[in-house]
């Protein structure tokens, strides 16, 4: 049993590699909204792995290395191969040079470097050094649902592509949506954006996360600027 039970984050883990491998064709065929939905299995999974590994005390420098891994793929590759397909299509609308959708790749590299950085800092407990690799990928994965109905252009886009690849690998501190407790008092930033995202899905779909993750970042920035107390 004891065998069994330690073996269980891990297969949660690779349902979100499971996923993320998946996503990979269906991104490349555009079908944006079965990548989403595949993304948010994987998300859903991500979160849990962790959390029943605590719950049965089954915590592992495998499991830890595994699950980078699999963020690798699901939050690093493959919003970098969805970044490759918009810049492709972008040039061969408009007659770019057919190199520019290679510059997608830089947001797995950042990808990379931002999750070796994560397994080797200690501090990173209530608080993030950079963007997520999860908040990255859901932003770049809602890009093109937007543009079906809005086009953009390709400076626009890779403008986006080295800005967000750069959050990536900043110090900046954001919020961790972990909570410490039950208390509002003790969550309430995190609160605030949970409150603030829930109508923007409801209008917006997936192309919310457009919009919250901006949003994110902003109330991150005020909050550590303002109200964060070092050490609390």
């Amino acid at each position: 049993m004891i065998q069994i039970k330690k073996h269980i984050p891990n297969t949660i883990t690779c349902i979100n590699l499971f996923c993320g491998c998946v996503a990979i064709p269906f991104a490349l065929e555009k079908n944006w909204e079965l990548v989403l939905i595949l993304v948010f299995v994987a998300l859903i999974a991500d979160f849990l792995d962790g959390f029943v590994a605590r719950i049965l005390k089954v915590n592992s420098e495998i499991g830890a290395q595994l699950d980078s891994l699999a963020d690798m793929v699901t939050f690093g590759l493959l919003p970098g191969i969805v970044m490759y397909r918009i810049l492709y299509d972008i040039c061969a609308l408009n007659e770019f040079s057919n190199w520019v959708p290679y510059f997608s790749f830089i947001i797995p590299i950042f990808s990379a470097i931002r999750l070796a950085k994560f397994n080797v800092d200690l501090t990173q407990n209530y608080y993030f050094k950079g963007l997520p690799t999860p908040a990255n990928a859901v932003f770049i994965l809602s890009l093109p649902l937007f543009m079906l109905s809005c086009s953009l252009h390709i400076y626009l886009v890779l403008c986006i592509c080295i800005t967000f690849s750069l959050l990536l690998v900043s110090n900046l501190p954001l919020i961790a949506l972990k909570f410490k407790n039950y208390t509002i008092k003790d969550n309430f930033e995190k609160a605030i954006i949970l409150l603030l995202s829930i109508p923007l899905i409801i209008f917006f779909k997936f192309t919310a996360f457009l919009f919250i993750i901006p949003m994110y970042i902003l109330i991150s920035v005020f909050y550590f600027n303002f109200f964060y107390k070092k050490g609390a």
